[in-house]
């Protein structure tokens, strides 16, 4: 801080002094007179600015204010309830995009994944070399084409929630070829000439083996 108590009136009057040059200043503002006429025409100047139109502070002040305030050290302390908001909604604004992003890539990987199975199936259905295998059990078919690639037609009720159906190859061991809710599906394993394809009822999600018996069977 400056020796010089005068120049300390500008910073007196915006009360930014430590408790020890404050008191010094306060000592010296006792005997000064041009400090207490500096120090009041600040206050006045202060005061005009809750006013759109008032008095402007004398000019020659305005050149010792910025000289006080350029020689102080940079104190700024971040206001901390602001400061926490802004990152909080920043922080949820980059967690919605983050989630709006997985989301998105999530949906766009299904639906790439639904339109290649779309496709194929109706490749295995449209191909005139393919063979049509009625079902035992269910009224359906089974389509399969010269490359072993096969589509599973039958109407099927709702499950209830929790299950599925799931399709089944066996040739001889038994495989599972994936799960559906009823109607098409394009089966995830192909199906060689003399394989047994079966559809039962499991849990969400499927099992590694058959827990319930057959609804329906076809012979490839």
């Amino acid at each position: 801080m400056t020796d010089d108590l005068h120049e300390l009136s500008a910073l007196y009057a915006l009360d930014v002094l430590d408790r020890e040059d404050r008191a010094r200043f306060e000592e010296h503002l006792a005997g000064c007179e041009r400090c207490r006429e500096e120090l009041a025409g600040l206050r006045d100047a202060a005061g005009s600015l809750a006013f759109v139109e008032g008095p402007a502070p004398p000019e020659a002040l305005r050149g010792r204010i910025i000289d006080a305030a350029r020689a102080e050290p940079q104190n700024v302390v971040p206001l901390q309830p602001r400061s926490s908001i802004a990152t909080s909604v920043a922080a949820v604004v980059a967690i919605a995009a983050t989630a709006a992003a997985v989301a998105f890539g999530v949906w766009a990987a299904t639906l790439h994944h639904s339109l290649t199975q779309e496709r194929a199936a109706t490749s295995v259905l449209r191909n005139p070399q393919s063979r049509h295998i009625p079902l035992h059990g269910k009224r359906g078919e089974l389509v399969v084409a010269p490359s072993g690639a096969a589509v599973l037609t039958v109407q099927l009720p709702a499950l209830p929630k929790g299950k599925t159906y799931e399709a089944w190859v066996a040739s001889p061991d038994v495989r599972p070829a994936g799960t559906f809710s009823g109607g098409l599906v394009k089966l995830g394993r192909r199906v060689p000439r003399g394989a047994q394809v079966m559809v039962t009822v499991e849990r969400a999600g499927g099992t590694g083996a058959p827990t319930q018996q057959p609804l329906l069977r076809a012979r490839a």
